[in-house]
């Protein structure tokens, strides 16, 4: 089985309050990946960063004072342009989803997961990461056109880091 994992393709990342013409820019592209992946008939699944409304007073929130995808709020929402329809999604506090490194690695006959979304340099090479922490032998690939950075430059860099540790980057 193969696996594309959407990161955080959240309102907030794209439009709102942390958004960028980067990560707008590649919601077409991320549409496109969905639904060929679902044609080839690879399972898709979802995270979602989910902050409450004590965020301020969390390690994050105190280094990153800007609340945003606040349960329930429109900003927390994936991309109404993106089909969620019947895929699991995986609500995380911080930047990597231990449940959803659990399913995967769970998944009976587990082929390889590819990685897109948002964003490249904190979310995405999170969870990228702790699964190749937690299944070293299973391929792993990023394809860099459906994700986006903070910055373009800490995009690139957060690739170069994955690539060095043996993620293939599409």
């Amino acid at each position: 089985m193969k696996v594309l994992a959407v990161i955080d393709m959240q309102n907030d990342f794209i439009s709102g309050t942390l958004g960028t013409p980067e990560a707008q820019s590649i919601v077409p592209r991320v549409a496109k990946k969905i639904a060929a992946a679902r044609n080839e008939g690879r399972r898709v699944v979802f995270t979602r960063d989910t902050h409450t409304e004590d965020y301020l007073n969390t390690q994050e929130g105190r280094k990153l004072p800007v609340p945003h995808c606040l349960l329930g709020s429109d900003g927390w929402q994936i991309d109404c342009r993106l089909d969620v329809a019947g895929a699991a999604v995986f609500d995380k506090p911080g930047f990597g989803s231990p449940d959803l490194i659990r399913f995967l690695s769970m998944l009976p006959e587990l082929e390889e997961v590819e990685f897109i979304g948002l964003c490249t340099d904190i979310c995405v090479i999170t969870n990228a990461m702790m699964l190749k922490g937690a299944l070293p032998e299973l391929p792993i690939k990023i394809d860099s056109s459906c994700c986006a950075g903070v910055t373009p430059t800490s995009h690139e860099n957060a690739l170069e880091a994955m690539r060095l540790c043996q993620i293939e980057i599409v």
